[in-house]
């Protein structure tokens, strides 16, 4: 009798992310529920290795937290004097040179970026709190699903700081302007109902239906071949950044080239 196929186990596990692998779905999670997914920058190195570690085969990446909450926000521990061993105070990244300053935030979003890549399409599953840092992460993916007890939370300008982990360009996309400031000026709560009725959330459903319903939305998004998706997707996103006629073009050049390579004639 042939012997049960081996489970290959975690692809990543480290500093509170653990990536894991089931032919075309990836679910990355945060790994720290003992405090409540709180980010560092070890954390956000880790985000950024996981894309890079992601098979060609994957198709739909999932993001979740264990335990009570999605994520908490950022680790406090930054914000005391000594900060996190072995990472930049905030006191340091202040007295850093301009470019370094700059260079440090970039290598810190870099966690942040890969989520809204054109050849797969990204999950959150949120649930309990998902507050600055981890508002932003939810916002990084594609699509939102959340739990009725979700609370979103923008708090880093309440802090005297402004959110700098990619957050603000999909927050006002999603909820307008006039709202996403009022969000981000307030640092106020965010419920699911509201997040639903202002298309921060896809959909919101009771806590213990969460998984079950990204499940059946990543095998919805998985009935559809990959490269109508890839170019479907490519379509959306850049929507925004065109003109009307120029989406037409562009709609027209996609077709093009779907046709020819349903029929056999694509490069």
């Amino acid at each position: 009798m042939a012997s049960p196929a081996q489970d290959p186990g975690p692809v990543l596990d480290k500093d509170g992310v653990r990536l894991t692998v089931d032919d075309a779905i990836a679910t990355v999670t945060l790994a720290v529920p003992a405090k409540r997914n709180a980010q560092s920058p070890a954390m956000w190195r880790a985000l950024a290795e996981a894309g890079r570690l992601l098979p060609g085969s994957v198709r739909v990446v999932v993001l979740r937290g264990d335990g009570r909450s999605f994520s908490a926000g950022l680790d406090r521990q930054m914000f005391a004097p000594e900060g996190i061993e072995g990472e930049p105070s905030l006191l340091d990244l202040a007295n850093s040179s301009d470019p370094e300053l700059d260079a440090s935030i970039a290598a810190f979003q870099e966690g942040f970026t890969w989520w809204r890549r054109s050849d797969l399409v990204s999950i959150a599953a949120v649930h309990g709190h998902a507050v600055g840092a981890g508002f932003q992460l939810a916002l990084a993916c594609d699509l939102r699903v959340v739990a009725d007890d979700v609370q979103f939370a923008m708090r880093e300008t309440s802090l005297g700081l402004v959110p700098d982990l990619t957050g603000t360009y999909p927050l006002v996309n999603l909820v307008g302007y006039a709202r996403a400031l009022e969000i981000c000026a307030t640092g106020r709560f965010v419920l699911a109902e509201e997040a639903v009725s202002t298309g921060l959330a896809n959909l919101a459903v009771p806590a213990d239906q969460l998984d079950a319903a990204v499940q059946d939305l990543a095998a919805a998004l998985l009935a559809a071949p990959r490269d109508a998706l890839i170019e479907t997707k490519a379509l959306l996103q850049g929507a925004a950044d065109r003109t009307y006629d120029a989406q037409r073009t562009a709609e027209r050049a996609a077709q093009a080239r779907r046709l020819r390579d349903l029929a056999g004639l694509g490069d």
